[in-house]
């Protein structure tokens, strides 16, 4: 039996006619995921130039999630067919989750960079797991539900 047509879900974050949230996320993700390469350079290396870039990946991937989050929370309370959906409200939970982690992340590092070992680096580490997995049911809003994508004929 064929699937029923799938209806697009417009996203109320957008600027003509384009999500912002799948826009914003890109440089805090590639943040965030470089930082774990940083920490382990200077596991490697013991240099600390590692210590200075890991401060500032993970100041912007923190702080850049959470400023692309609010695209996102935009879109879930405002849109009554994403709040319906239980893999947006799991996507953001991950997502809320991983950004408080990521912020924890940073003030270590601020307060303290020789906390990278063995704190940061594990922090950073699970990070990059539930960026991972924010990152795959964010794809299953897309590809399953059609969020903020136009569905053809």
């Amino acid at each position: 039996m064929a699937k029923p047509r799938q209806r697009s879900i417009k996203s109320r974050a957008s600027l003509a006619g384009h999500p912002l949230h799948p826009v914003m996320i890109h440089f805090p993700v590639a943040a965030l995921m470089a930082l774990v390469a940083s920490d382990i350079g200077y596991l490697l290396s013991g240099d600390p130039f590692w210590l200075r870039a890991g401060l500032w990946l993970a100041g912007v991937g923190a702080f850049g999630g959470w400023i692309a989050s609010t695209a996102g929370i935009i879109d879930l309370v405002t849109v009554p067919r994403i709040r319906r959906l239980i893999t947006g409200w799991s996507h953001a939970i991950v997502a809320v989750v991983m950004l408080s982690l990521a912020s924890l992340n940073w003030l270590l590092r601020f307060n303290d960079p020789s906390a990278i070992l063995p704190w940061g680096l594990a922090v950073s580490l699970v990070t990059a797991a539930l960026i991972a997995l924010a990152g795959w049911l964010g794809g299953q809003l897309v590809y399953e539900h059609a969020v903020g994508v136009e569905v053809e004929d």
